[in-house]
C-alpha cells in the first residue's frame, strides 16, 4: 500500500521528534487517512514480525482519530511508521551483510 496522506507527509518533516498524542497535527488525520496508515504500519512491520491483527480505527474524540491498537493513541501509529520509513530508507544506502 503506497498511498500516504498528505498530512502523513507533513508528520515526517518534524526534524526526528515523536510526535505527542495532543500535538494540533493529529486533528488533521480523518479515520480514512488512519485506516490507510494502519495498513502501511501493517505491511512494514510484517518483515519485522511485527504484527497488530486487531489494529483498527475506534472512534474520534475531540477532533482526533482513536485507535483501537492496545491503549496506544494515532501518534504511536505515525511515530512507528515514522521508525520503520527511515529504517527503509537507511537500509537501501546499506550493502548486505555476510553474515
Amino acid at each position: 500500500m503506497s498511498a500516504v496522506p498528505a498530512s502523513a507527509s507533513a508528520a515526517d518533516d518534524r526534524s526526528g521528534r515523536p510526535i505527542e498524542p495532543d500535538d494540533p497535527l493529529m486533528r488533521t488525520y480523518t479515520e480514512i487517512e488512519v485506516t490507510y496508515l494502519l495498513a502501511e504500519l501493517a505491511e512494514r512491520g510484517r518483515r519485522f514480525g511485527l504484527l497488530w491483527p486487531s489494529a483498527t480505527t475506534d472512534s474520534v474524540v475531540d477532533g482526533r482519530v482513536l485507535v483501537r491498537f492496545g491503549n496506544a493513541p494515532a501518534s504511536t501509529v505515525l511515530n512507528l511508521l515514522t521508525l520503520l520509513r527511515s529504517h527503509d530508507n537507511s537500509s537501501e544506502d546499506d550493502t548486505p551483510c555476510d553474515s
